[in-house]
């Protein structure tokens, strides 16, 4: 069994449910749920929307390999609603992201794992540090925790300017 870690990202509806039914699924199609972090709300990231998001963090334990979570957690996010209508980030139902998978390093043309730019995302540092703080990102070597302290004092310092 490999243990992933999914992010779970929704800024339109009702977020606590699209959260709470995106999570309920991926455990019925993917794989046994092992922890839920709590939701943060946070504020649009790469785009500009007057919507904040709610985000958390899930864990499973699965036997699907990766290509395949990835069309699984595609295939949920088009059965909740989700239509690509551009280019880029934009407002959303849901989004389902595998962050980790186990600590492998995989890349193919539509998936890459670990997930780009986690070092530098509080929406995904934030849980993970909460229900996997001793997790070390398999290509930065680095706990999800150290990784949150980094990235608070790097946003700690640009305030100081």
């Amino acid at each position: 069994m490999a243990t992933v870690y999914l992010g779970l990202g929704t800024n339109i509806g009702d977020k606590k449910k699209n959260i709470t039914d995106a999570t309920i699924i991926i455990g019925s199609v993917m794989g046994n749920l092992r922890i839920l972090s709590s939701l943060y709300e946070t504020e649009p990231w790469g785009f500009e929307s007057p919507n904040t998001f709610l985000n958390a963090v899930i864990q499973i334990e699965t036997e699907i390999e990766p290509q395949k979570c990835l069309d699984i957690a595609k295939a949920i996010e088009r059965e909740m609603g989700r239509v690509h209508t551009k280019e880029g980030y934009e407002d959303r139902i849901i989004d389902v992201d595998i962050l980790f998978y186990d600590d492998i390093i995989y890349r193919s043309d539509n998936l890459t794992i670990p997930h780009p730019l986690i070092e530098r995302r509080d929406f995904v540092l934030r849980p993970m540090a909460e229900i996997a703080p001793e997790f070390t990102h398999p290509v930065l070597g680095e706990t999800m925790k150290k990784l949150l302290q980094k990235l608070d004092e790097k946003s700690t310092r640009s305030l100081d300017v």
